[in-house]
This record gives structure tokens, sequence and C-alpha cells, in this order.
């Protein structure tokens, strides 16, 4: 394969073509679903191939990909990213143009401690089963599952500037859910939540303490059944790893897609608040806020050793002691902003084409403990897990329920509350962040779900986070 993709890139080496680059991916995919205690679905997709071909040619992208990797298919495709540029070029505005990199030669392999694709299937089995067994034993549970998705992925990359990489990763997002009912409300816990996929094997899987947890979310979900809901309309919020990734994905993530600010994504997942003459001056959290994407993190899933436009795996401060500094970007988009190129420039598969998209995206780290945070909260609310969100086109208005909450009054947890939500304006929101735990609370939360693109592309990525307090959030207002 490798030597395809070397004479790929000979033939779209010449002269009217201004750059050119080839992708080839190798996708394999796993899942296990239990429901009620039951086997329900246990399948596989593997050795997915896929192919894509972008060329540049007067100033306009060309793109064209295949799944068919015979001779004639990959000549069509290559004729059909030529004759595409050549068509667009006609019609486009304003041309594309970006500097010229030094070619990057490496490769990279993720070894899992234990490979799930090679691992024996009913010891496989077996593990989950017992795992929702254990979920069926409380006559107050009503439903329960129990889901496991494995992903391993080959990919090459090359272009006209003579990088060529290629690299082999392992990924798994394992979780399980019950739901507590009275007959009259029902209420569901899950673990270890919507953002915990992790770069890894089984391993992983077993970290996560499966069995050590299930008689945790069942007293929890059956507890939220009688819980009070929160009675103020402001407070203060410490907000849990599990639930602070989301929020950190949709008000932050997002809005600091480049793309968004030139309307390349308004049909189809929106736009952002932020303006080009943002960057350099906008307050966009307190002074303490640092976030940024950090492609080189080797156990997010947001790792590469370049992006999918040959940009070295590098970290972007987008925002640095509150103020906004950088976007997520493009070679083109970045040429235009006057920034350097921050390596988010992906696809899911070889046949899809690049978009701007998430990596590693974190909020750096404070200091301090989860539990000292809590003993320095006179009063507010823990909250974690994520149930339902809500954010607008923008990124600006939001809202937020989480799957449960505690209630804090003078330094401690005195009980649980249901339903907490909370609102916000996504700047007032980050500026009220007065504290942010250390290094010891921070971890790595991933999706496998994180959609963007017409056509759609789902992408794996990861959010670096640790519990956070917010000042004076408004919370539980009724419409």
């Amino acid at each position: 394969m490798k030597k395809l993709i070397q004479d790929i890139i000979t033939k779209l080496n010449i002269p009217s073509i201004t750059f050119a680059d080839v992708r080839f991916t190798s996708t394999d995919d796993e899942s296990i679903y239990f429901e009620k205690g039951n086997l329900r679905y246990k399948g596989a997709s593997l050795d997915s191939k896929a192919l894509g071909i972008r060329v540049l040619i007067d100033g306009c992208w060309g793109f064209a990909g295949t799944t068919d990797l015979s001779k004639k298919a990959v000549e069509d495709t290559i004729n059909k990213a030529v004759v595409n540029a050549k068509h667009g070029s006609l019609f486009k505005r304003q041309k594309v143009a970006f500097k010229a990199l030094k070619p990057t030669l490496a490769s990279y392999v993720y070894t899992p401690k234990e490979n799930p694709f090679i691992m024996d299937s009913d010891e496989k089995i077996a593990y989950f089963a017992n795992i929702a067994s254990m979920l069926t034993k409380n006559e107050k549970i009503v439903y329960s599952n129990v889901t496991a998705s494995f992903h391993r992925q080959y990919k090459i990359y090359a272009n006209t500037e003579g990088t060529f990489t290629d690299s082999l990763i392992y990924d798994v997002f394992p979780a399980m859910m019950v739901m507590a009912s009275d007959g009259r409300q029902n209420y569901s816990r899950k673990w270890p939540g919507d953002m915990n996929a992790r770069r890894g094997g089984f391993e992983k899987v077993r970290a996560f303490e499966f069995e050590q947890n299930t008689d945790r979310i069942i007293k929890e979900a059956i507890d939220l059944l009688t819980a009070p809901t929160i009675e103020e309309k402001r407070a203060d919020l410490i907000i849990g790893g599990g639930h602070l990734a989301l929020q950190l994905h949709e008000s932050a993530g997002h809005a600091t897609e480049a793309d968004r600010i030139f309307g390349m994504e308004i049909s189809y997942a929106g736009k952002t608040f932020i303006k080009p003459k943002m960057l350099g001056n906008f307050q966009y959290g307190s002074d303490i806020v640092n976030i940024y994407s950090d492609s080189t993190l080797e156990n997010g899933l947001g790792f590469h050793l370049v992006d999918d436009e040959g940009v070295p795996a590098r970290r972007a401060d987008i925002v640095k002691n509150g103020i906004l500094q950088d976007q997520q970007s493009s070679r083109e988009i970045s040429q235009i902003l006057g920034l350097e190129p921050s390596s988010n420039m992906l696809a899911t598969h070889g046949d899809e084409i690049p978009l701007v998209r998430m990596t590693n995206f974190c909020l750096g780290a404070g200091k301090g403990s989860l539990d000292e945070l809590i003993k320095n909260t006179e009063n507010g609310y823990f909250v974690d897990f994520t149930k339902t969100w809500s954010i607008d086109d923008n990124r600006y208005n939001f809202q937020f329920t989480t799957e449960i909450g505690w209630k804090i009054k003078d330094g401690e947890i005195v009980g649980i509350v249901k339903e907490p939500t909370y609102y916000g304006i996504t700047p007032e929101f980050w500026n009220s962040c007065d504290a942010i735990c250390g290094e010891e609370e921070w971890d790595l939360h991933g999706t496998f779900h994180c959609g963007k693109g017409e056509p759609g592309q789902v992408k794996h990525l990861s959010h670096g986070v640790s519990p956070a307090r917010f000042r004076n959030v408004v919370v539980n207002v009724k419409a």
C-alpha cells in the first residue's frame, strides 16, 4: 500500500498542481451490546479500506475518494480530483494559498496491553455479560444496558511536499447504564459517562472498574427518585470532569474552529460568535482559564503525527490567561488570519474530505484536589455526568442538565439533587470560573461521537479537564 501511495504522489507532483496529498485508511470496528442482562448484538466491520486524493490547482481544491482500490478505480479517483479542482477554479473568488512546510517522515504504532481484536471472543462476552447481569438484581431498575465499542485504524498520509507518515491506533469506548422507576418518574445513571472513550485496548476497559461501580449507579438512580431539585435561581457550581469535558467541547471547542468564522459550517453545524478582530484581546474567560489544542498527547484520541494536510502535531494555546489568542485552523484559514496552522485539519476515513476538527482540546489544570475545592465552597452544588444539553448556532447561549448533583453546605456534601440544570452565555460563564483543580484531578475524557461536515463525519477526540468552580451561575429557572 505504501508503494501505491507513493506512486500516486509521484503522478501528482507536476507543475500544474500546486499541492496534493493522499490519505489511506484501513479501519476495524467491533461492537457489543447487552440490554436487560441479555446479549442483543455482537458485530464487527473489519478491514474497511478507503483512499482520498486532494489537489490544489489554480487556487482551488479538488477532492475525490474511493473504497475501490483497483487500478482503474484509483486512476478514476485521481482524474476526478483534478477535474473537480479545475472546474471549481472557474468560480473560486478567493484563491487558496498557504506557506510551504518542511516534510515529515515518521511512523507510529500504539501497542495495547490487551488487543481486543485478537483476544478470545468468549472472554470479552463473558466480561460484559457478568456486568449486565449485576445491573438487573434490583426490582426498581426497569432498564439497563452495557455497551462496548472497539476501534483500530491504520493510516498513511503523504503529500507533494515530501511528507510521508503511517500510524496504527486503538480506541475503546465502554459504558453501562441503569434506569430506576417508581411508576411515575424515571431516572438513569451511567458509568463512566458519555465522554470517557480511551486510547488503548481492553486494559482500559478494566481500568474503569465496572464491577465495583454497579452498586453505586444503581443506588444513585434509585435515590434520584426521591431527591429534591435545586431551588435557587443562582448558585456556585463545581462541575466534575465527566460533564465539564462536554461543556468545554460545546462552548469553547466548536466555537474556536476557525472554519465557522467564515461560514463554512453554517448549513450543518452552525457558526460562532467569535470574529477575527477578537484574537489577542477578547476576554474569553477569567485569568485562570487556559484552553489549548494539543495533538501531541499520545494518550488522547486526538493524537497524530501530522494532520490530514501535513501539519506536524503541536500545541496551540487557544485561550491564554483568559484572553482569546488562537484558533483551531487549516493551512488555508490560518494564512488568512495571520496565524500558524494548528494541526487540526482531519477526516475520519480516507475517502472523506478533511475538515477543521478538535484533537485533544483541553482546559489547563489549576491547583488542589476536588475534596479541597468542595471544602472551600461555602454553599453550592457539585454536578457531573451529562443528561441533556443544547447550545445555539453561535455557540453563545446554552443550557445543560447533568444526571446528578450534590448539594454543598459549609464545605461539605449534604445530599443529592435531581436534574441539576444550568444556563449561561459562553464568555460570561468562563469568566465566572474562579478555581480549577490540579494535575492530580486532570484526565483525558474521549468521545467517538463528534459530528461535523456535510456529508457528516463522526470523529474520535479527547478533552483534558479537571473539576472547576463557576460562581453565581443561573440554575433551575423554569421557562
